[in-house]
């Protein structure tokens, strides 16, 4: 797939948004409170717009980090230059802000801001080129599966069942919240949903490398199609390798996996059946599909992790689609204000299947007064 031109970045902009919820999301590893995000607007010279988003969930104070990091130190490198491709600022901006990220000890939210720049630079390319993101990435058709995400053990059941009736036909649970009551709702969620459900798990990286398997086997008589993160994502290629051979369930990961060397030597390992890589989080959408292109030809599925706002998820579901619609695309199942503003813009799952429209870009166009009092930060920089 080639790169596409982009041109004159005339105007950065950025906003922080914080929605308050009744019943936090709960993890292994921690507890969000409220739903952040971080949006991103490009605007051209000729006042064509692209709409990013920056991964931002962790920890409690991030959005509003990573928006001001973007507008004061990536912005500044991304106006006023004549970009040959979007590709070619990602390369840019991440060998101009190198150094930096390591005299700041902030390589993750440096790469977050400038995920979020690329993927706003593609959807203000695809725009100009009249085209829906999906087809100019090279695709040829606008469907894709989608999985209902973060189902917690508490009332897995009945939001599954909810989830069921809005379309979805493949669930995630989260475990790592003790063996016997994580065999227990997977048991139940099996039970209620019936073989014809695809089910996965996500551990978040709860389990030690030597309790990993067992804690896999008592999951394993469920026949869920992938068990997520069962341990560390910094544990070398070859710790995967051996937990892979000796697992019943296949294994998944790639949201907190950063650079093409780290993804790559995951790839040649063959220890993930499933790779998820998160556009939000590194690399935005030239560099994931480079690491989507090659999961696929190793024989590996490609499932985009997405866990976030209303345009992260979009620029997931068109770079899934761009490649076919053999793999899912993680579809956030606890509540979100920010969705809710605009749900009524976004594709609804039908047997489980989402179709994309036509619209050039990513199809979403946002007024930022939609947001209201949700908007903790907004800044901008100009050429």
């Amino acid at each position: 797939m080639p790169d596409a031109a982009l041109g004159r970045v005339a105007r950065v902009e950025a906003w922080a948004l914080r929605a308050p919820i009744a019943t936090p999301v709960i993890t292994s590893f921690g507890t969000m409170r409220d739903r952040p995000a971080v949006f991103v607007r490009l605007t051209g010279d000729d006042g064509a717009q692209g709409w990013g988003e920056v991964w931002c969930n962790f920890p409690g104070v991030g959005a509003e980090h990573r928006a001001r990091l973007l507008i004061d130190t990536v912005a500044p490198l991304v106006t006023g230059t004549a970009w040959t491709g979007c590709e070619v600022l990602w390369r840019a901006l991440d060998r101009r802000l190198a150094v930096l990220a390591l005299q700041t000890g902030e390589p993750g939210p440096l790469a977050q801001a400038v995920a979020g720049i690329d993927i706003a630079a593609w959807d203000l390319s695809a725009r100009r080129a009249g085209q829906p993101l999906w087809r100019h990435l090279g695709g040829e058709a606008g469907r894709l599966g989608v999985y209902a995400s973060g189902i917690h053990p508490d009332a897995a059941v009945a939001t599954a069942l909810r989830l069921h009736e809005r379309g979805h036909r493949a669930f995630k649970l989260k475990v790592g919240f003790g063996s016997d009551s994580d065999a227990r709702s997977l048991r139940e969620l099996r039970e209620a949903l019936g073989e014809g459900a695809t089910l996965m798990v996500d551990a978040n990286q709860a389990w030690a490398p030597d309790t990993a398997c067992a804690q896999i086997q008592a999951l394993a008589p469920m026949r869920p199609l992938w068990i997520e993160e069962p341990m560390a994502a910094d544990q070398p290629p070859e710790a995967w390798a051996r937990l892979a051979a000796n697992s019943p369930i296949p294994l998944a990961a790639g949201e907190n996996l950063r650079g093409d060397a780290q993804f790559d030597a995951f790839i040649a390992s063959r220890a993930l059946a499933f790779v998820q890589p998160d556009v939000g989080k590194w690399g935005g959408i030239s560099m994931c599909r480079g690491v989507a292109g090659r999961a696929l030809a190793s024989g590996a599925g490609y499932c985009p992790h997405w866990l976030g706002g209303p345009i992260g998820l979009l620029a997931s579901m068109h770079l899934r689609a761009a490649l076919g619609d053999s793999g899912w695309v993680e579809w956030d199942a606890n509540p979100n204000p920010i969705h809710d503003r605009i749900k009524d813009r976004l594709p609804k799952p039908c047997e489980g299947k989402v179709t994309l429209g036509g619209e050039a870009g990513l199809g979403l166009d946002l007024d930022m007064d939609d947001f209201g009092s949700l908007v903790t930060w907004r800044g901008q920089h100009r050429h």
